[in-house]
């Protein structure tokens, strides 16, 4: 298993603006060792063959053709605001 060591993990709790108690550093420096050891064993895959990807699925972006098209009129689009005043849509406050 990989040694992280307890200072390595106050140090990158540092940076993460973590509080972290003693016995927290003693199981994350465990935790974290053995993510380090499981990513280490990926090393040891034959990746020769393979293709480098960004995504394991084949997405694409579908994207519609840009059209302009005619809008609704003011007052259409003021028929569905539920309240409304001198031809604007009123909204709670959000401010104080």
């Amino acid at each position: 298993m990989a040694e992280i060591s307890k200072e390595q993990v106050r140090h990158v709790a540092h940076l993460a603006r973590l509080a972290i108690s003693e016995e927290e550093v003693e199981k994350m420096s465990e935790q974290l060792g053995a993510i380090i050891t499981y990513a280490e064993a990926l090393n040891e895959l034959d990746t020769d063959n393979v293709e480098p990807t960004t995504h394991v699925l084949d997405i694409k972006n579908v994207m519609r053709k840009d059209e302009s098209t005619k809008w609704i009129n003011k007052e259409d689009a003021m028929k569905n605001a539920p309240d409304q005043k001198n031809g604007q849509f009123r909204v709670p406050s959000i401010l104080e």
